[in-house]
């Protein structure tokens, strides 16, 4: 039987470590709060409190590894608002107990933001512009988990993510004078998210990139108009006479190299 730990059981993690054990595998999951852990146990999920911030790592997180082959990393860098962490620090602090455990697998759990704001088609190989500091930390983390030695990394970069309890027009419901309405969407959901890491895991698919956005790119104007009524919310209101400006995530990779199929057409 895999074993599989997953450092962060929030909106992904939780049910993809519900999926992996569908599928036999015994999952190890961490979790910040107290009162998750009863969650993650109900769920069959072996459940460690850890916190990791710039300086250490608070909680048990040598048992969290310990007879793991992988490792899935997926903790929001959290670079908003006023207590703004130091996202890279905290995965230097990590690399070292990764060295000692047993994990020689680490799956990483990226954006496409690393691309930045450019105004044109991106394939795993175009250059990286981040344009805000959480594309720019998420993608200095990216190379230092990739290139240790000790461990072989994927990295997997996902677009907009969203779910049945997750979707931008909440958002932007009944806004006036949004910028970009003819830039591409690039959205994800949640049911493809772990079937593209699930992927990676079944076909032992190490030492890669991938771009992970669904291939269907309307407009913004287009595709949030017509959620807010499917949804009946207030129609969001974009500035048509502004410059519209944005990138076309390419997941042909994903497609071709792990022959994954799209279960769900965020359309």
């Amino acid at each position: 039987m895999t074993q599989i730990s997953i450092l962060g059981c929030g909106w992904l993690g939780l049910p993809l470590a519900r999926k992996l054990i569908q599928y036999g595998c015994a999952v190890k999951g961490s979790t910040t709060s107290v009162d998750k852990l009863t969650l993650l146990q109900r769920s069959d999920i072996i459940p460690y409190k850890i916190a990791i911030s710039s300086k250490e790592i608070d909680g048990p997180i040598s048992a969290l590894l310990d007879n793991s082959d992988v490792l899935i990393i997926d903790i929001p860098p959290k670079l908003r608002g006023v207590e703004k962490d130091d996202f890279v620090s905290k995965i230097q602090v990590l690399i070292p107990n990764i060295e000692k455990s047993s994990v020689s697998k680490v799956i990483f759990v990226s954006s496409t933001s690393v691309y930045g704001d450019v105004d044109h088609q991106v394939t795993e190989d175009s250059v990286h512009e981040p344009a805000t500091e959480s594309g720019r930390q998420l993608l200095a983390s990216e190379f230092l988990l990739k290139d240790n030695a000790n461990f072989q990394t994927t990295v997997v970069r996902f677009g907009g993510l969203i779910g049945e309890d997750r979707h931008p027009i909440h958002f932007l419901a009944g806004r006036k004078n949004i910028e970009n309405p003819d830039a591409p969407i690039n959205l994800i959901h949640l049911e493809d998210c772990i079937g593209i890491i699930s992927s990676i895991i079944e076909q032992d698919c190490w030492d890669e990139t991938f771009n992970a956005v669904t291939p269907f790119h309307p407009s913004r104007k287009e595709y949030y108009s017509q959620k807010a009524l499917e949804m009946n919310l207030d129609l969001p209101e974009f500035d048509v006479d502004s410059i519209s400006s944005g990138k076309t995530i390419s997941s042909d990779k994903v497609q071709n190299v792990l022959k994954y199929e799209f279960k769900i057409n965020p359309l």
